[in-house]
């Protein structure tokens, strides 16, 4: 089975659609629906530096190749750090400050923690350097912009998603969501909070931890022997796709269906074989796009939006085929990038 499924991701990304041509894109304008045109090409090679959290799985590795194409497109210098995962934020702060130090023009930001920068952006905020958040969602004084989609939203879409498959049934629902601190998470608890007002479905908390695949497989393991009789889990994407293979090798003593709380490639793939239901998607490669070109549109005094986010679009078997896999991944035989901005 997983074979097939692998066959089918195969064919998804053989797709053409991986043109350097994404705009003009449907999106959210500070809330407000809008058709989102980026530069044609950048006055000068302004230096531009990258910060991301991780870079072990194909989610990041989206977003590090979307920054890379955006900044090769737009003629600007670029490096990208990730720091080697989210228990890691002391490294992100070093890296931080290495770009500091090389004097980078604007810098593009997934932080590993909320508030874990604030001292040094506060910084760069009296300097009018443009930082623009993305993807994680910083809180700190210092972001110029934002490339993001709110999680609180995707959590609240894979909430709904489970509620119409339930037919209004109340059930037990699995939550794993990745680093305890991380902005993203903080936002999607809110988000599922809100999802569960008013219904009779019960959440079961199963911890916190860094997003690798050991880490969270030992969460799955701890949850369902636990939690036997769970309806549902939703999960960041290394827990549902644990959760998803552990469910089906149980032979019948668990019977959750699983949803993603974001779309990975692996995610993809378990959606395909059907180890894993559905998964909402936020783009990251678009976000990372939207970003670059976000941050030489305030290095050359132009006006920008608060926020701009891609739409949010749900992911299942039945729409599978049909789904750009260009915003969500890089192509086949990409893998991480990484690279020092040049001096």
């Amino acid at each position: 089975m997983r074979s097939l499924a692998v066959l089918a991701l195969s064919w998804l990304i053989a797709v053409p659609g991986f043109a350097t041509q994404w705009y003009p894109l449907h999106v959210l304008v500070d809330g407000r629906e809008a058709n989102y045109q980026p530069l044609t090409a950048a006055s000068r090679p302004w230096r531009i530096c990258a910060l991301l959290p991780h870079g072990m799985d194909r989610y990041w590795w989206g977003v590090a190749w979307g920054l890379d194409q955006e900044a090769k497109r737009l003629g600007t210098e670029l490096g990208i750090y990730e720091a080697g995962g989210y228990q890691f934020d002391a490294m992100q702060k070093a890296q931080l400050t290495r770009c500091i130090q090389l004097a980078a023009d604007a810098y593009v930001i997934g932080a590993i923690s909320e508030q874990g920068l604030c001292e040094q952006l506060g910084l760069l905020q009296k300097k009018n350097v443009p930082v623009i958040d993305l993807v994680n969602r910083i809180d700190c004084p210092g972001v110029s912009a934002r490339s993001q989609v709110s999680f609180a939203d995707m959590a609240k879409a894979a909430m709904a998603y489970i509620q119409q498959r339930s037919g209004g049934r109340p059930v037990r629902v699995g939550w794993l969501p990745g680093p305890k601190d991380a902005g993203w998470v903080i936002d999607a608890e809110k988000g599922l909070a809100e999802a569960l007002e008013g219904s009779q479905d019960v959440l079961v908390p199963a911890g916190y931890g860094p997003v690798d695949r050991s880490s969270q497989a030992a969460l799955v393991r701890k949850l369902l022997t636990r939690e036997p009789g769970l309806d549902y889990i939703i999960g960041n994407a290394e827990a549902a796709a644990f959760a998803g293979q552990l469910v089906r090798s149980s032979g019948g003593r668990y019977k959750a269906e699983v949803v993603s709380l974001y779309a990975t490639e692996r995610v993809l793939e378990a959606i395909a074989e059907g180890t894993v239901q559905a998964s909402p998607t936020d783009s990251p490669v678009i976000q990372a796009r939207i970003a670059v070109d976000l941050a030489v549109r305030l290095l050359e005094g132009r006006q920008v939006p608060g926020q701009v986010s891609p739409r949010i679009e749900m992911i299942d078997q039945a729409n599978l085929k049909n789904f750009d896999i260009s915003r969500l991944m890089p192509p086949s035989g990409h893998w991480m990038i990484r690279q020092e901005l040049p001096e």
